[in-house]
């Protein structure tokens, strides 16, 4: 028969490692990644270089990206050559805007039609791509949280009105929807009370296309809330008395933003895509501003001669897109591996 332990010769039990939070451990399934990692460095490089237009057009471009230069000169290889040379195909007639003179300096991807320097044009075009797809994506997550919320909470009669809502908007197709609003609303604006937006304002492409997505976030936050409610921890907090305030903000609310978090790059791919399709229509960001749709109208009727003014930003729409869907991907794979949502 074994003797029995000392006291001091018993060990105390490992302690059990410390919890470390579910954004904290959804991080770390996201930094082991590799692929949403560079999307997200992509997309970071992407935004620093589109904050920097101004110092690129001050410093290195030398230019103005929003005025006419149609008979302005560059000094390349010691020799003035003019920005807008008449054209050498055809007739002769017109003039053909300088090519990309591939160094970084004025032009480096030459001209558009009006002689502006398109590499700075493409800059702040990604500022205000970027500034409309975020500010819009921060809206309709904002009303859809509250909207799919309060539908799934209360119930009832607010249940129907909302529904009732969403189902018109749902109606529409979204660009049929996002055109429509933006003809009505690009030559007057509109005022709310003391608010009022002006007709060349950008928050008029981000009201538009922030509220034409608001369905598509609004039904899934519904039903998942509808679902919570059904649950045995908000059951045992109604049993118990708590605060319907408290339910909807500390049991409701934190368990929905997980949903919410996987919508932020999937939408910021979306209102990408309809910013620049309502800005090349013409019915998006109005001149004298410029965006990648802007860009791309303007470089429409140079294909032939100079494909680069049409292919730039056009090639930073696809690579902003692409990064953004990798990205999607992987934040709903750290967040809940299990869950359905995919990239459209």
């Amino acid at each position: 028969m074994s003797a029995l332990a000392s006291p001091a010769e018993i060990q105390p039990a490992p302690a059990a490692p410390a919890s470390l939070g579910p954004w904290v451990t959804a991080w770390r399934r996201l930094k082991r990644d590799r692929a949403a990692m560079v999307a997200l460095a992509v997309l970071l490089v992407i935004a620093l270089a589109s904050a920097l237009a101004p110092l690129y057009a001050a410093r290195v471009s030398g230019t103005n990206p929003f005025a006419t230069n149609l008979s302005g000169t560059v000094m390349l290889d010691g020799k003035a050559v003019p920005i807008m040379a008449p054209s050498t195909t055809g007739l002769g007639l017109g003039t053909t805007p300088i090519g990309p003179t591939l160094a970084f300096g004025p032009y480096l991807l030459g001209a558009d039609n009006q002689g502006r320097d398109v590499a700075a044009r493409l800059l702040y075009g990604g500022q205000n791509s970027l500034l409309i797809a975020g500010a819009a994506t921060l809206l309709t997550l904002v009303l859809a949280v509250i909207v799919g919320l309060a539908c799934g909470f209360f119930g009832g009669v607010v249940d129907g009105v909302l529904n009732r809502v969403l189902d018109v908007l749902w109606a529409f197709p979204i660009y049929l929807l996002a055109i429509s609003l933006s003809i009505v609303l690009i030559s007057h604006g509109f005022s709310i009370g003391p608010i009022e937006v002006s007709a060349g304002s950008l928050w008029l492409p981000i009201v538009i296309i922030g509220l034409v997505y608001v369905p598509y976030v609004a039904r899934p936050i519904r039903g998942q809330t509808l679902s919570l409610m059904k649950s045995e921890f908000i059951l045992a907090a109604v049993a118990l008395g708590v605060p319907p305030w408290r339910i909807f903000f500390k049991d409701l609310l934190p368990n929905v933003m997980p949903r919410v978090i996987v919508f932020v790059p999937i939408l910021l791919a979306l209102d990408m895509i309809t910013e620049s399709s309502l800005s090349f229509l013409s019915i998006g960001v109005q001149p004298p501003d410029a965006s990648w749709g802007t860009i791309i109208q303007d470089g429409q009727g140079l294909l032939y001669s100079r494909p680069v003014v049409a292919l730039a930003p056009g090639i930073a729409i696809a690579v902003t897109v692409l990064a953004l869907n990798i990205l999607g991907d992987g934040v709903r794979d750290a967040l809940d591996p299990r869950a359905k949502v995919r990239i459209l």
